[in-house]
């Protein structure tokens, strides 16, 4: 599938090289490049060349392209600890309506990515019931 980019999205700029970026990778599919407000030294953005606001809403190959892409960076930023994120919708902290990967290098307690995470108890009838009802596409 060709790529398809809207007029007015900073990251669909981007690609198109009317915005400037520091570039780190490029593919048929994906463009990556550093973030100009990083929570650390490396962190990267992984943006497939496809205009899609949520993960679920990008084709297949363009979203198939983007880990390998996070994996090269992360490799090359040769950190033993990083976190690769993606984020879908507002309330779920999405600030670009651009489908996009984070690859935030962890250095240190201090620096990267910082995060809570509220678990709580689940009924096991309870998620064999929810994934009961899910219904996949092939």
């Amino acid at each position: 599938m060709a790529s398809k980019l809207a007029a007015e999205c900073i990251f669909c700029r981007i690609i198109k090289g009317e915005i400037p970026s520091v570039k780190l990778l490029e593919t048929t599919h994906s463009y990556a490049f550093l973030d100009i407000g990083p929570l650390s030294d490396g962190h990267a953005l992984v943006i497939p060349k496809y205009h899609a606001e949520k993960m679920h809403e990008l084709p297949d190959e363009f979203l198939a392209d983007s880990m390998p892409v996070a994996k090269k960076i992360a490799k090359a930023l040769k950190m033993d600890n990083y976190n690769v994120l993606q984020n879908n919708g507002k309330i779920a902290h999405q600030e670009v309506p651009h489908v996009h990967f984070h690859v935030i290098p962890k250095p240190n307690e201090a620096e990267g990515l910082s995060m809570s995470w509220p678990a709580k108890s689940a009924d096991v009838e309870k998620l064999k019931e929810l994934a009961g009802s899910l219904k996949f596409d092939n």
